[in-house]
């Protein structure tokens, strides 16, 4: 619950959030009447006590110019923290207004994995300039993680982590936690290096903690734990978080020396990312198109996808132009023909979207894509089936023919069937040519329903009941 300054004098209350936990409509009319009305000291006194992620769902709900208006309002009082909360979109707006210099101390002090992700969309020469104004050890942190590959581990790991020497005792260690300033705020392992920075292995906080002082830190060290190549990209890196239950992971360069860590939040930010691009991606839409985004940007974004769209359903139309003068002579037809080919196109999505999610996750591949092809293809025919007879008493009752009834019965069969193999096949020959199936097999899967289902159609129709 949050006390609009606005209306303090009748004590209007104004909650921050709704039960479905968005922001309310009356808050962020408030923002917006403040802002309009330049009640500057209004906006400064409501946002001083808001969590950064709240002001960043404020800044998402707000125009350009108003959230120009308020970050100008707030100015060096934000939070570095909040650039990290925002979405890309606005995120990319408020670094072109904020001055280089409150950039460069946002890049301070960040964590570098943040930073990070808050400079590698920028161009190279506005990236320079902004890290020649951070500390030395931020600037060397983000250019190291710069170098790596977007999306790679390198990008989303740490580099400020706790690593001791392989010939430290226990005691050592635990004095070395106390006394030094410049550790991590929290941290759950210790990493034990050589002097040449190669991981020897990690020690659990509680492990060390329970093990007498005078033992050797190698004599409680875990050395079954594999390191993670930094060029290793972010979706294997999150399976194998989920596979091997880890809560980090040491991350180490070409020469095999350690470099940073992964947490599991930095993971949990992974798997939203990845499901957020893969429902995008099926939709024809651009994976980091934003609600924040201007109308043209993102009326420019679709245009492609739609137009491939175009030009399948014109291939559609072709199809149905070659039966005319049998939809001609049979008016319901012209009614029908859709059914089989809308039946055909969700049924299609569906076998494809389990099939993209299994090959994003590795639950489907060569030891077992015969068993689930084999799968699909009944569930096709058996849904064909009952789908079938369902249409065929409804046509039979609608329009009196039993030949038309078993005219759309065998094309729903047919079509079915097209649709579970599109459905899956597809997918799988995308990957196997390593094209993403998330972006470009709904096009393919549509287009081929589409087809097979009015060409089916239309062409039992025009052999058994012209």
């Amino acid at each position: 619950m949050i006390v609009s300054p606005m209306n303090k004098q009748t004590n209007a209350n104004i909650r921050l959030r709704d039960d479905e936990g968005a922001l309310t409509a009356d808050f962020v009319n408030m923002a917006r009447d403040a802002i309009a009305s330049e009640q500057y000291d209004v906006i400064r006194q409501f946002t001083a006590d808001l969590h950064d992620s709240d002001i960043a769902d404020l800044l998402e709900n707000l125009s350009a110019s108003q959230r120009s208006s308020l970050i100008e309002v707030i100015g060096a009082e934000l939070n570095p923290q909040l650039l990290v909360e925002v979405d890309e979109a606005v995120r990319d707006e408020l670094v072109r207004q904020l001055p280089d210099t409150q950039l460069a101390a946002a890049v301070g002090e960040l964590d570098s994995d943040d930073a990070v992700h808050l400079l590698e969309d920028l161009p190279q020469h506005e990236r320079d300039r902004i890290l020649d104004l951070a500390p030395h050890d931020a600037r060397f942190a983000v250019a190291r993680g710069l170098k790596y590959p977007e999306d790679s581990a390198g990008r989303l790991m740490q580099q400020n982590f706790v690593h001791v020497p392989s010939y430290w005792t226990v005691g050592q260690t635990i004095d070395f936690l106390r006394e030094d300033s410049n550790l991590p705020d929290q941290f759950s392992q210790i990493f034990v290096t050589t002097p040449s920075f190669h991981l020897r292995g990690t020690v659990a906080l509680d492990r060390l903690l329970r093990t007498p002082r005078s033992a050797g830190i190698m004599k409680i060290v875990d050395d079954e734990l594999s390191a993670i190549d930094a060029r290793l990209d972010q979706e294997e890196l999150a399976r194998q978080f989920d596979r091997y239950n880890l809560l980090s992971a040491p991350v180490v360069d070409d020469h095999k020396r350690l470099v940073g860590v992964v947490t599991a939040d930095d993971v949990v930010a992974v798997i939203q990312e990845e499901v957020g691009e893969d429902l995008l991606r099926l939709g024809g839409v651009v994976s980091d198109e934003s609600l924040a985004g201007s109308v043209a940007n993102t009326a420019y974004r679709r245009f492609s996808w739609l137009f491939i769209n175009l030009l399948t359903a014109i291939l559609a139309s072709m199809v149905i132009s070659l039966f005319d003068a049998t939809i001609e002579q049979m008016v319901a037809l012209a009614v029908l023909m859709p059914i089989v080919a809308s039946m055909g196109g969700n049924a299609g999505t569906q076998t494809m979207t389990v099939t993209v999610r299994a090959l994003a996750t590795r639950e489907l591949g060569a030891a077992n894509a015969r068993r689930i092809i084999t799968r699909e293809v009944l569930v096709g025919l058996l849904n064909g089936l009952l789908f079938a007879l369902l249409l065929a008493i409804v046509v039979a009752i609608w329009f009196g023919s039993g030949r038309l009834a078993f005219v759309i019965a065998a094309a729903m069969i047919i079509n079915l069937l097209v649709a579970a193999l599109s459905g899956i096949l597809v997918p799988l020959a995308l990957d196997y040519k390593k094209i993403d199936p998330a972006i470009a097999s709904s096009v393919f899967v549509t287009t081929l329903t589409d087809i097979v289902g009015f060409f089916t159609f239309l062409g039992l129709a025009s052999l058994l009941l012209t």
